[in-house]
């Protein structure tokens, strides 16, 4: 262990109290970032958070459309589909109007296809109230885009293990896809390395991004520290275990659910801004630069953990689930 991630383990154990974000600090010699198309990137964003899609709210015509289009990209892009197919469909909410379905796809590894590194992010949001849509360009159209931008990034560059990806419906009505992913188990828990999580990822006054995680799972943090060398956002640490109440965002996104079950993650994102869960959440209000620099950076810490998994393996077996060869 070097004595700048020995230095940077120290600042994960301050007090609760403080709850102070702690940006990562570099170790080592910057690494390339990962190219990612950004007209590609803008322009799935802008396709889930158009009005045609409602708000994307689970179970209804709008979530529906918004599915069709991940769908049509995850086959643009070439992803392998699992053998029960690319969707995993589970009861929306009580009164809804339709279904409720993950859109799953994946790259398959060359040297260990069967451990997964897993990268999810909602589709869903609020859906329209009282006839205003809430777009949700940042919640999480953002994380979406991002989702493909990296699937497209290792269907071009293959990688060692399998990479899946699983755009999850409903998570803003309480993680329903995370726990149908989990209860159903397309592919079995024990075979996943690590959750890597997107929901609001585009925009930030303070050009902040938040890895959390690694509070909880401290092996994961060399990983981030290599990023942070090159990385053309700040790259923080918070919002993690010893947070009070909701500053804590472990149960906050679909990260919660792998997490409770011994599953390593890493959740990124940006704080809460002005337009969060708001109609004014708009395609307008996202920062193009930070949004491609922030899925560059995503897609170099899963293609990092792709390379040298032992420090995921490591979190994975401190939970005493170790992952399966």
């Amino acid at each position: 262990m070097t004595p700048r991630i020995l230095a940077l383990l120290c600042l994960l154990a301050v007090p609760a109290a403080a709850q102070v974000p702690v940006r990562v600090a570099c170790d080592g010699s910057p690494v390339p970032l990962p190219a990612i198309d950004s007209a590609q990137l803008m322009s799935d964003l802008a396709a889930l958070a158009d009005d045609s899609m409602e708000g994307r709210l689970v179970g209804t015509e709008g979530g529906a459309r918004a599915r069709g289009l991940v769908q049509a990209r995850f086959r643009a892009i070439g992803l392998d589909t699992l053998s029960s197919g690319m969707l995993q469909w589970f009861p929306a909410p009580t009164g809804s109007p339709g279904k409720a379905a993950n859109v799953i796809g994946l790259v398959r590894g060359g040297s260990r296809p069967g451990r997964v590194i897993l990268v999810t992010a909602h589709y869903d949001h609020l859906g329209a109230r009282k006839g205003v849509v809430y777009n949700g360009a940042d919640d999480n159209a953002s994380g979406t885009a991002a989702l493909l931008a990296m699937a497209s990034w290792f269907r071009l560059h293959p990688p060692r293990n399998t990479v899946m990806f699983a755009a999850l419906d409903g998570e803003e009505e309480g993680l329903l896809g995370a726990a149908a992913f989990i209860r159903d188990h397309p592919v079995s828990p024990d075979s996943i390395l690590i959750d890597i999580n997107l929901d609001m990822v585009s925009r930030s006054t303070k050009q902040q991004l938040f890895a959390v995680g690694p509070k909880r799972f401290p092996t994961l943090v060399p990983y981030l520290a290599r990023i942070a060398c090159g990385a053309p956002v700040a790259l923080m640490l918070g919002h993690d275990k010893g947070w009070s109440g909701a500053e804590d965002w472990t149960m906050q996104s679909d990260q919660g659910e792998f997490g409770a079950i011994g599953i390593p993650f890493v959740y990124f994102g940006v704080e809460d801004h002005p337009d969060y869960h708001k109609p004014t959440d708009d395609v307008a209000r996202i920062d193009p630069k930070f949004f491609l620099g922030s899925s560059r950076v995503i897609t170099l810490f899963a293609a990092l953990v792709d390379a040298d998994p032992a420090g995921v393996a490591a979190a994975r077996s401190a939970t005493g689930k170790a992952v399966t060869p």
